[in-house]
């Protein structure tokens, strides 16, 4: 098939071409008029499965032909089978090895790392070693290295560093998949020097950037019937801009390098490339713009030489379009709508991004046409119902679990899957509405019984369901070290019982579709390997669970459509389309930011003989420059993100400098052409988008039917009907009830009703025991209250310092009240009711405290953890404690019989305690409930509206049923607009 030669033998194909059609083509013209079996004599080599796989596919469309033995360069077992490596080790072996190396050393050195990054140390520490064998650096090279400047980093890193080679050093009978791969690959180069093959061996589409991988390409391309076939070889550039690309510090982020480095490395130079067929590139004229706009930065001044030379910038430029969005939404409604195009026109299209969120936007912005584009990527495991439902499941061994994860991990789809899920959904339904009616911040077994027995209503089987649940999912939490095998059967087992709901029915959907399938495999491997790890807490178990949950993939998808991709960099190497778009090209997306490394630096890595950050951005830029010459391309980036202005990738200013730097050549008008293609596209997204202008709604001031409203109200509404009449009339007229937040958190009114019980046990406590007035039993009794209604030792803590600080004041005054009066009723039973027959209203009341003076006249005092309202205040909105002293004076309080009232008072424990008096003299109790009469039977007025926030105090004031009034459509300023229900 090749003609003999001294060098070694390399071909290029041209960037823009379909590589794998063009590799083929090349292949079946030099066969010639070779048998036909001489196809099936060739050994060709590619870089990934999904390279072979389009071969394969290009080879079925016809006719009908011996195909070539395709396999890839990580499986080389068939190639020689002579070569025998010894059996290999599971990467997560060795991770699971190397957290017990590094626990072991975080036992005796704590502060070189937090235990909370295991796993990440762990993961860090194995590829270093996966990169070491793959370019062949020994461990000493590493800590051999000259420092003069021993930094403690560098002190605490060469500790870890040392883990490596130790650890090589003892697994050396149990290489892992890069040391096998080193081995069988010498083990091929050492076999052809003595036999070489007579068949054509020919590896395609790799750029040699991995030294094993270049090891195996110098050796095919000096055999006698070997070959390299390089993918997107830039034939545009100059020997001298080869030459300039020696030192890798400065040029391995070009895209050509990694050419110049395998052909230097081979003895010859980039200039002996040939081209491996004679198609042409979809525009010659644009791979010369590019390929100048990519020079190397020590010589970009080649700009002003090389650049007058350019020809045709408006055909080079006239299929690229350059989309500027404003946002990240906005680049993705305009992305989306031109591949709604292309399926109209019929032709492939491929968005091409490494920005997941990008992708993930496209992919619902097209979901309004019901076009499903073909993902390559797929769903990340860990994001994917299994993925979750599994790190739920961890998540409870290893943190308390509260009503907010109690329901996430009832409602999740994976719960119960099993037969009757449909009454376990009803039933997860009632128990929100009751935690979220009556709270409950930690699930307990008994509170949680308690609590669906109080939901159950005629459903029988709530309670053995709460059973289920208290045995599934509560008192989980684990705080012993045990070992990892112990973990993993826990989590499996609690897994198995949550989905297979209180009968413990085995086909539940845990394992099933997919996604279920890839994460059995991935537990049943960590199963498999869990005694090869170290003791482990449950949070870290958790971590780990989540980082191999993260590294998995599913492919689910349901008829995509066959002409609309989205693709990684990594599959556009091997795909063709016939519109291309660029996505995310913005710096630190594409290129992406090369991560940290931390263990060694640039120059550490690059002494040692071990690839350059830069090695990733070099890539990159090959991929961009393969693409960009794609028949039509177009070039997107969002010029900001969602909380900052982005940079765009150093490409597009590249060729943003060059082409406005050559304004006589018409590269500016080009690059003008290029915006205002793009901002077309822009212009139909905001379009599409276009919402019209609607009125806001009204101040609304609802007139219901007289029989509609309410008769019965309590006298703390009272307050509420004077501020915000329209609350009053959502709650009674319409029946709703807001519903309290899921999570529940020590708030202002928590911390009122434990006050108030803690005050009411002790002043019972007093009232039987006069000698208990002290500091000692004060503060004795708000700690037993807190235990018992405070679940949040921070709040607790804070709440029992608050009390600390005004215990004095509360003792000396209460002694005063004492001395004055004595306690007669309390919270639970000073409960009220005044009915007004003349209007057909009932008024109840609950005081938090009264006390009977020995002339029988009373005292009523009302706990306040705030600031009490004042006298100014409680004369124009809280009116409470004066209407509760109406109401004793009528005979309200039935346990208490009638009489006057001689004070009412708030008293104030907050920061600065204080006592507030009710003005009594100015407003007498018969004058309180005269005014009150007028006021309710103002509202059974037909005629009066219940007007939303009517008189609130501040415009910070806090309505239930803002929301429902559609408050901030409307302001106070706004004139009320009354409305008659029916």
């Amino acid at each position: 098939m090749f003609e003999a030669q001294d060098g070694p033998r390399v071909f290029g194909l041209p960037l823009g071409v379909d590589f794998p059609r063009a590799l083929i083509d090349g292949l079946l013209k030099r066969q010639g008029d070779d048998p036909p079996e001489a196809l099936g004599r060739i050994d060709l080599i590619v870089n990934t499965e999904r390279m072979a796989r389009r071969l394969r596919g290009i080879f079925e469309e016809g006719p009908a032909r011996i195909l070539p033995r395709i396999r890839t360069i990580t499986d080389l077992g068939t190639l020689a089978p002579q070569v025998v490596v010894p059996p290999g080790t599971s990467p997560l072996r060795r991770r699971l090895e190397l957290i017990g190396l590094i626990s072991g050393l975080l036992e005796q050195a704590p502060d070189l790392a937090s235990r909370t990054s295991l796993y990440d140390l762990a993961d860090s520490l194995a590829k270093l070693i996966d990169e070491m064998q793959s370019e062949g650096v020994p461990p000493d090279a590493i800590t051999d290295l000259d420092v003069s400047d021993q930094s403690g980093h560098w002190d605490r890193a060469k500790r870890f560093l040392g883990i490596v080679q130790n650890y090589l050093a003892l697994t050396e009978a149990a290489p892992d998949s890069e040391a096998r791969q080193r081995a069988r690959v010498e083990g091929i180069i050492a076999l052809w020097a003595e036999n070489p093959p007579a068949h054509p061996v020919i590896v395609a589409g790799s750029t040699g950037s991995r030294g094993t991988t270049m090891r195996l390409m110098q050796a095919v391309a000096r055999l006698p019937q070997g070959a390299l076939v390089l993918p997107g070889f830039d034939f545009d550039l100059p020997a001298a801009v080869w030459a300039a690309l020696d030192d890798p510090m400065m040029s391995e982020d070009h895209p050509q390098y990694r050419f110049h480095k395998l052909m230097q490395e081979a003895g010859s130079t980039a200039n002996a490339v040939a081209r491996w067929d004679n198609i042409a590139p979809a525009s010659a004229a644009r791979n010369r713009l590019v390929s100048l706009s990519l020079r190397p930065a020590p010589v970009t001044d080649a700009w002003r030489i090389e650049g007058p030379r350019l020809e045709n910038l408006a055909e080079a430029t006239q299929d690229m379009t350059l989309v500027l969005a404003d946002s990240p939404r906005a680049e993705a409604l305009a992305i989306a709508l031109r591949l709604r195009q292309a399926a109209e026109d019929g032709i492939t299209a491929a968005l091409i991004t490494p920005d997941r969120m990008l992708s993930r936007r496209v992919t619902a912005a097209l979901g309004r046409w019901d076009l499903l584009p073909d993902d390559s990527a797929g769903t990340p495991l860990h994001l994917s119902p299994p993925g979750r439902f599994l790190r739920h499941v961890a998540a409870l061994m290893s943190r308390r679990l509260d009503a907010e994860g109690l329901l996430t991990l009832l409602k999740h789809p994976l719960t119960h899957s099993v037969e009757g899920r449909n009454l376990h959904q009803l039933r997860t339904q009632k128990l929100e509405l009751r935690i979220r009616r009556k709270g409950l911040p930690y699930p307990e077994p008994h509170s949680l019984s308690a609590l669906a027995a109080d939901a159950s209503g005629e459903d029988t089987g709530m309670s053995e369901w709460a059973t289920w649940i208290g045995n599934a999912m509560l008192d989980r939490l684990d705080p012993a070290e045990r070992p990892l095998s112990e973990w993993v059967e826990m989590h499996l087992d609690i897994a198995e019982a949550i989905a297979g709901g209180p009968d413990h029915e085995a086909d539940h959907g845990l394992w099933q579709k997919k996604a279920g399938v890839e994460a059995r495999r991935v537990m049943a491997e960590l199963q498999s390997e869990a005694a090869h790890g170290t003791a482990f807490a449950a949070a870290d178990y958790a971590d780990l669970v989540g980082a191999l949950l993260s590294a998995g993939e599913v492919r689910d998808r349901d008829a995509p459509h066959p002409d609309i991709m989205i693709w990684g960099t990594l599959e556009a190497r091997v795909q063709g389309a016939d519109l291309v778009i660029l996505g995310g090209l913005n710096d630190g997306t594409w290129p992406e930011a090369p991560p940290p490394d931390p263990w060694l630096n640039r120059k550490m890595r690059n002494d040692a003989g071990l690839l350059l950050p830069e090695r990733r951005v070099g890539l990159s830029a090959h991929d961009y420059q393969q693409a960009v010459s794609a028949p039509q391309v177009w070039i997107t980036r969002s010029i900001r993100s969602d909380d900052a202005e982005t940079v765009p990738s150093r490409w597009i200013n590249r060729l943003s400098n060059l082409l406005n730097g050559l304004p006589d050549q018409g590269g500016r008008a080009a690059w003008q052409a290029m915006v205002q293609r793009g901002d077309y596209w822009l212009d139909q997204a905001r379009a599409l988008e276009a919402v019209a202008r609607v009125p806001s709604a009204p101040r609304p001031s609802p007139r219901p039917p007289v029989a509609a409203r309410p008769r019965k109200l309590s006298v703390t509404e009272i307050k509420t009907l004077i501020r915000d009449p329209y609350a009053i009339y959502a709650k009674h007229t319409l029946g709703l009830r807001p519903l309290n937040p899921l999570v529940q958190s020590p708030d202002a009114l928590l911390r009122g009703t434990t006050l108030h019980r803690v005050l009411e046990r002790f002043i019972k406590t007093v009232t039987d025991t006069p000698d208990a007035l002290t500091r000692a039993e004060f503060l004795r009794t708000a700690s037993e209250v807190l235990a018992e209604d405070v679940p949040w030792p921070t709040a607790r803590a804070l709440w029992l310092a608050k009390m600390v600080r005004v215990a004095d004041w509360f003792l000396e005054r209460e002694a005063e009240r004492l001395l004055r009066a004595r306690p007669v009723a309390f919270e639970d039973d000073a409960r009220g009711t005044l009915s007004l027959p003349e209007l057909g209203y009932t008024l109840t009341g609950v005081a938090d405290r009264i006390d009977q003076a020995d002339d029988h006249s009373f005292r009523i005092y009302d706990y306040k953890t705030g600031k009490p309202p004042t006298k100014k205040q409680q004369s124009m909105f809280d009116k409470q404690l004066l209407i509760e002293a109406a109401m004793i004076e009528e005979g309200a309080f039935k346990g208490i019989g009638a009489g006057p009232v001689s004070q009412a008072v708030f008293i104030g424990m907050g920061t600065k305690p204080e006592e507030v008096a009710a003005p009594l003299e100015e407003e007498p109790p018969a004058a309180v409930l005269e005014s009150l009469r007028k006021l309710l039977a103002t509202y059974l007025d037909p005629e009066q509206g219940f007007t939303a926030r009517r008189m609130t105090e501040t415009d910070s004031f806090p309505g239930n049923y803002d929301q429902l009034a559609r408050f901030g459509e409307w302001d106070a300023t706004d004139t009320a607009t009354p409305e008659d229900l029916t």
